[in-house]
């Protein structure tokens, strides 16, 4: 993923510089990936930077008209053009394709400028003026900012990698991080799986001077939308309606070529039924597996007809698991543990997305954030598995999980589950295109907060949004077969149907009970898999892992390296392997974080 690196030090050695040059080059992921540095020796400040060629970022570095303050930022802004344009009647020179305007801004707000800033990024100021710097992310905390303290100076990253590369006695595994690894698949709290090296709290302005050290503060805080007054549901629908259709444009900037990720669900329907583009000027695509066209592609598909808008699918073949070794090494590699090996149909179908349109506008987060969602929970792991040390660690994440959740419900799902969790599959995304999620607005989350009780989970609101943005739209049922209007009873009956057969798909895949993993093994012949996958899901690891990923499965788990492994009981793993592979056990889960972490130690801590 592009992003932001530096070091803030009292006394700038030619080490520094080294050490910057060395912290760049893992950000830099692909050919597309423009980077660059900047140094002040006065300030004791060296920073880098990885953009994506032609991005909102990619104007690096950024000062004002008399040099007096320095901007460097990853990541976009989806600012009020109102706003904008008032900077250039002040005399401000800037362009408006790219974050130029941003230095100006905090020329006139100074640090309540980030107070303003609407999106996901993170960023430092130097204001020589002032003699300080001041490092800051974005108030969801998805502008990921790693950071290490020393004696030698203060080191930052968008990835931890960086700094080990720099500092190789971080190099270890926070074994508290690598049991909610295991347990939750993320690490929790602001924590990385690496000692010694922490993140960056949601909303921080972290300023420092070179004679005074630092000062940790956050700019804001979610309880100040938590005490927001509850509306009337009339109220809640027109703010909502109001707010949408002001803040959406925003996600379709210029002439740059955006491509929408659709599929049958309502969230990505709401951004088609008013996306602020032509007929035939909006590309669309779904994702789709090999069995049969799935409820998503088949929707998506009349959806996209309906909008008079182009739509392909981007299918997962052959090709996609003849890639999956160099894949999962890249997405374990990018996504520095917490994204296991699943993802590395993240990075295929994104580096097919790129070819219809290097900006992909997507309705992910919509459901976690207008009807609070809540997408990860602590999972069983199979304790013969482990060692006693690494059982008590999964025991305390397991704890810390529901301590972390014990909160309003949309500050979980909007301040804790997208930065820890849902952030590394961005990662892994925004390595390839540029990502915009409309549901993420600020005033679009803001706005949720005060959503009385009937509303704040039910998806009759987007359902009605649909159909006034587009009537065609709203008349096309969901993927769960759910209607604005439709006899009762006839409705009920599809969405039964189709609850019924994603139930009976993710029991015939990844969610497989160990005694239908027997039965189906003894029925091998039958291909009973081909009845039942594909309906709703276009990837089936349990099927990949047992048949074509077999080999490569085999290899990693059953080479010396990883079963010596302290936290791993060796006996179990084999039994584990040899169970999936012959067809007669499901470990799919165990497997994906076996082989993240394994790669991961392999990639970050054995060869970095």
């Amino acid at each position: 993923m592009p992003g932001i690196t530096g070091i803030i030090t009292n006394r700038l050695s030619e080490n520094h510089r080294v050490q910057l040059d060395a912290m760049v080059k893992p950000l830099v992921h692909e050919d597309f990936h423009k980077p660059g540095t900047v140094i002040n020796e006065d300030e004791g400040i060296a920073v880098g930077w990885v953009s994506h060629a032609g991005s909102f970022s990619d104007c690096m570095p950024v000062w004002n008209e008399d040099r007096s303050v320095l901007l460097i930022l990853h990541g976009e802004v989806y600012q009020d053009r109102g706003q904008i344009e008032e900077l250039r009647t002040e005399g401000h020179q800037f362009s408006s394709a790219d974050a130029s305007f941003l230095v100006h801004l905090y020329e006139k707000l100074g640090r309540k400028f980030l107070e303003e800033m609407n999106g996901w990024f993170s960023g430092i100021i130097v204001d020589l003026r002032e003699k300080q710097a001041v490092l800051f992310n974005d108030r969801f905390g998805v502008g990921r900012v790693c950071y290490h303290e020393d004696r030698d100076g203060f080191y930052f990253s968008s990835e931890a990698k960086s700094l080990l590369k720099v500092l190789p006695r971080l190099r270890a595994l926070d074994v508290r991080s690598l049991g909610e690894v295991m347990s939750c698949g993320t690490v929790l709290q602001n924590r990385t799986l690496f000692s010694g090296i922490s993140l960056l709290p949601a909303g921080s302005a972290w300023s420092f001077w070179k004679t005074s050290g630092v000062r940790k503060e956050v700019y804001f805080r979610p309880g100040v939308w938590e005490e927001l007054p509850k509306l009337t549901d009339a109220e809640y629908y027109e703010q909502l309606k109001e707010t949408w259709k002001r803040v959406l444009p925003n996600y379709f900037p210029g002439s740059e070529r955006s491509g929408l990720s659709l599929t049958g669900g309502v969230d990505s329907r709401m951004i088609l039924a008013w996306a602020p583009r032509a007929a035939g000027e909006l590309p669309c695509y779904t994702f789709s597996g090999r069995y049969r066209d799935c409820n998503d592609v088949k929707l998506a598909r009349q959806l996209a007809n309906v909008a008079r808008q182009p739509y392909q699918t981007i299918p997962i073949n052959d090709l996609f698991l003849s890639q999956f070794p160099s894949l999962a090494e890249k997405v374990v590699y990018i996504g520095e543990g917490n994204l296991d090996v699943s993802g590395a149909i993240d990075l295929f179908v994104q580096r097919e997305a790129r070819k219809i349109a290097p900006v992909r506008v997507t309705g992910t987060n919509g459901g976690e954030l207008l009807r609070r969602l809540v997408m990860f929970k602590p999972s069983g792991v199979v304790e013969e598995m482990v060692s006693p040390d690494m059982q008590r660690s999964l025991d305390e994440a397991v704890s810390t999980y529901f301590h972390e959740l014990d909160c309003h419900r949309l500050s979980f799902t909007a301040f804790k589950q997208t930065p820890w969790f849902m952030n590394s599959k961005f990662m892994v995304e925004r390595s390839q295109i540029t990502m915009r999620l409309p549901f993420c607005d600020n005033d679009l989350v803001r706005l949720s907060y005060q959503a009385p009780p009937s509303q704040a989970q039910a998806n009759e609101p987007a359902l009605r949004l649909i159909s006034e943005g587009n009537g065609a739209l709203g008349e096309i049922g969901t993927d769960r077969a759910l209607y604005l209007h439709s006899a009762l009873g006839i409705t009920k009956m599809r969405h039964l149907i189709q609850q019924f057969t994603f139930k009976a798909e993710y029991a015939y895949d990844m969610g497989m009970p160990q005694w239908l993993a027997r039965a189906d093994h003894a029925l091998a012949p039958l291909r009973l898999e081909g009845f039942f996958l594909g309906r709703h899901k276009f990837h089936h690891f349990r099927v990949y892992y047992r048949d074509e990923l077999s080999s490569y499965v085999r290899e990693i788990l059953l080479d010396s390296r990883t079963l010596k492994r302290s936290f791993l009981r060796k006996q179990a793993i084999e039994e584990m392997v040899r169970g999936h592979v012959s067809g007669y056990r499901n470990y799919t889960s165990e497997i994906h974080r076996l082989l993240t972490i394994e790669l991961m130690q392999r990639q970050l801590i054995e060869q970095n």
